[in-house]
């Protein structure tokens, strides 16, 4: 019967698929036009779509019930839950609830989030690694009334740096780094080891033009380059003060932002299939922040799912 975690990185990985959707967007929808496109989605052949937990967003798991329920069959997964937001057992009875209504379908991901959003709620930010492992003891240790789902949800940690993707490896099913640059995928690996699953997250924008590319890039990655558990990764990977400051450069903005024709969003998804990641899930940024890239990810289907 399921528990939180223990499905396998193996197995997982299967499940995902090589390359899968984050979406934004989907949070922006009301119901009814989400659940449309989670059906184009998955017309086109994505397997898995992945959403986040942020500052204002729909609750995670009243977000993941509504896209479970308007689709059929692609995976929802939290990209992440934040263990800010709710304690350990309503996370752990939130996940076994959708995963038994919807057997094989979701995805638990969980992280530490980032100080200046934990306050905004009201919280302390404590040590990232110690918090993330009182954590999980705690949703291990929790009861849950409801039927259990015929398997394990399958479980997967933000993380980024070395100890929290050690952490990710001995106890959960794989990692989903977010904001990282290819160099950072092959690093990934090697804390993880050879077992668990590595989903890792790409940004792109569907435009050849580089000033409009990365102009439209700058917009999206603004808000990481500020929040520290982002740019001190950056600084781990070798980049500067002056890269990170004042929106980005354009090498930076150009590492972390694909951009370009769809051979050129493919070749970098491939490249981090190459360097070790197991499932790529390439969220498209358009003009308008609730703009499910519907043509955007058709354009990609065949590459990116030939991959």
């Amino acid at each position: 019967m399921g528990g939180i975690g223990g499905i396998g990185g193996r197995a997982l990985s299967a499940r995902l698929g090589r390359v899968g959707i984050w979406s934004f967007a989907l949070q922006r929808l009301t119901a009814a036009d989400a659940g449309a496109a989670m059906r184009e989605y998955e017309r086109l052949g994505y397997p898995a779509v992945w959403m986040p937990e942020s500052v204002g967003s729909k609750e995670v798991f009243a977000h993941a019930a509504l896209l479970l329920a308007g689709s059929e069959r692609a995976i929802v997964a939290p990209g992440i839950a934040s263990i800010y937001a709710r304690d350990p057992m309503a996370m752990a009875g939130g996940a076994k609830a959708l995963a038994e209504a919807h057997p094989g379908r979701f995805v638990l991901g969980i992280g530490v989030s980032h100080a200046p959003s934990v306050a905004t709620r009201g919280g302390s930010y404590g040590k990232p690694v110690e918090t993330m492992t009182a954590y999980l003891d705690g949703m291990a240790a929790a009861s849950y009334a409801g039927p259990e789902p015929g398997e394990p949800v399958p479980l997967v940690l933000a993380a980024l740096g070395p100890r929290m993707l050690e952490l990710a490896a001995a106890r959960a099913d794989g990692a989903h780094p977010y904001f990282v640059p290819v160099e950072h995928t092959p690093i990934a690996r090697a804390g993880l080891g050879p077992q668990p699953c590595l989903a890792v997250e790409q940004t792109a924008v569907l435009a050849t033009d580089p000033t409009e590319a990365r102009r439209i890039g700058r917009g999206f990655a603004r808000h990481y380059l500020a929040l520290p558990n982002y740019a001190n990764n950056l600084r781990r990977l070798g980049w500067s003060d002056d890269d990170i400051a004042s929106d980005g450069s354009d090498r930076l903005i150009d590492a972390v932002v694909a951009w370009g024709d769809a051979d050129a969003i493919v070749a970098r998804v491939k490249a981090h299939l190459d360097a070790g990641a197991d499932h790529v899930c390439v969220q498209l940024r358009a003009e308008s922040s609730a703009d499910p890239s519907l043509a955007g990810y058709a354009e990609l289907a065949a590459g990116l799912l030939g991959l």
